[in-house]
């Protein structure tokens, strides 16, 4: 467990590039070179798998930082490492392939320290990665926001059970596993100790949560204990599929001031056919009626969704299906991907979109997300709000506006991670204003 709430403009030697997931168990292998005390003579990098693209960026960047650091040894890991090591192990560039697995391991590190500091130690493996699919548990290492320190990031879950078309992350990740609840809620106690006020659950599939565990838990069972066990002041959730909300989570929402109110969807389209081919077990049906059954009980809700532009097969009508949603749901942040093909799985062998319409397409969904996101803030620019204090002196509202402060001065009382009270002034493009109450 490792955690630092400190030394804010620290030098690393983890270079991310992969998902959130990944940032957050950066930090911790970040512990792990500390204690291994190896921080100063290598350079991990946690790679992505999710395109082809992703690893061939990969293999750039290590070239690139060898040639910068010659003196250093190169460590990589993450899912690309995990998927297909040898393309790793071939580069003379790179000492030590370690698996997602294992990236996490404190013993994988001590064994390369203890390696690297005795030269009579000869022919180790290059490649230090296991069968992915045969791990039936995950770390649950507490993972400190590595941007600002103001809230925490706990890993409830790791890997995923489905097989969606276009992903090869269940191959690099394994299949779902879940940190057991009383882990969890010892962790969070544990946090509020440290000082935090927020923390945010995540994982690879986090509404998978529970169902390989004894009695089978689910996601909102799990929020509920948390808040009835703990006195957490503010509890989120990084993602949500809305094909799995379980009736726990849905009372949660509608009672619990202290589960906050913004929610980001695996929603990928908004085109039924193209969810079926996605494999995906949502329909668009589903997400407008989750939408407005959130609204229902939290009418200043915000919502976000990661989304997928020019999937094979994509019409322009099926696009503007998606179009329809995001304005009709009024999702606010989007996270638009142009599809890229990942050899390996089935999506890569349909019928493919030509990639100036994907980057058309992708640039036209930005645009309305971020006019979405403007009218959104308009409507809370006179509203009170409940807001955490971050590094740069922003703050997160309760349904994830980014707000800034006006009056500086009022905020030297207070510091990162404080939750205060502030009226909100004046809306800009992407942002709010306030001044502290």
């Amino acid at each position: 467990m490792h955690l630092n709430k400190n030394n804010e403009n620290k030098k690393t030697s983890i270079i991310n590039l992969g998902c959130r997931l990944n940032g957050y168990e950066s930090s911790v292998i970040d512990g792990i070179l500390k204690d291994a005390n190896i921080e100063n003579d290598c350079i991990v990098i946690n790679t992505c798998a999710v395109t082809a693209e992703a690893e061939r960026k990969s293999r750039q960047i290590i070239r690139k930082l060898k040639k910068q650091n010659p003196n250093k040894k190169i460590i990589v890991t993450g899912c690309a490492a995990q998927i297909n090591p040898k393309q790793f192990t071939e580069m003379e560039e790179v000492d030590k392939v370690i698996g997602n697995g294992l990236k996490t391991d404190k013993i994988v590190y001590q064994e390369i320290a203890n390696e690297w500091s005795n030269p009579l130690i000869l022919n180790t493996e290059k490649a230090i990665v296991n069968d992915i699919m045969s791990i039936k548990d995950t770390a649950n290492h507490l993972l400190p926001d590595i941007q600002n320190r103001s809230r925490a990031f706990l890993q409830i879950q790791n890997g995923c059970n489905h097989r969606c078309t276009f992903c090869i992350i269940p191959y690099g990740r394994g299949n779902s596993r879940s940190v057991p609840v009383a882990q969890i809620i010892n962790n969070i106690n544990d946090l509020i100790k440290f000082g935090y006020n927020e923390v945010v659950l995540t994982g690879v599939d986090i509404t998978d949560y529970g169902i390989d565990l004894p009695g089978s838990p689910r996601l909102g069972n799990l929020c509920k204990r948390i808040l009835s066990s703990t006195n957490l002041k503010r509890l989120r959730l990084s993602s949500i599929d809305v094909a799995e909300i379980d009736e726990d989570l849905y009372d949660i929402i509608k009672t619990e001031s202290r589960f906050m109110s913004y929610f980001h969807i695996s929603l990928q389209s908004g085109d039924n056919l193209i969810l079926k081919r996605m494999k995906r077990r949502h329909t668009r049906e589903d997400v407008i009626k989750f939408c407005e059954n959130i609204r229902k009980y939290r009418s200043d809700a915000g919502f976000g969704a990661d989304i997928i532009c020019g999937f094979p097969t994509e019409s322009d009508e099926m696009f503007e299906s998606t179009i329809k949603l995001v304005k009709e749901c009024k999702i606010n942040y989007i996270h638009a991907f142009t599809y890229s093909a990942r050899s390996g799985t089935p999506a890569a062998k349909m019928p493919q979109v030509l990639m100036q319409i994907r980057k058309e397409r992708t640039n036209k969904l930005i645009q309305v997300g971020d006019e979405n996101l403007a009218e959104f803030l308009q409507l809370l620019s006179k509203t009170k709000q409940s807001v955490l204090l971050e590094a740069d002196m922003t703050t997160r509202a309760e349904n994830f506006a980014k707000i800034h402060i006006e009056n500086k001065n009022s905020l030297l009382k207070y510091q990162i991670g404080d939750i205060i009270s502030v009226q909100c002034v004046s809306a800009e493009k992407d942002f709010l204003i306030a001044n502290v109450i």
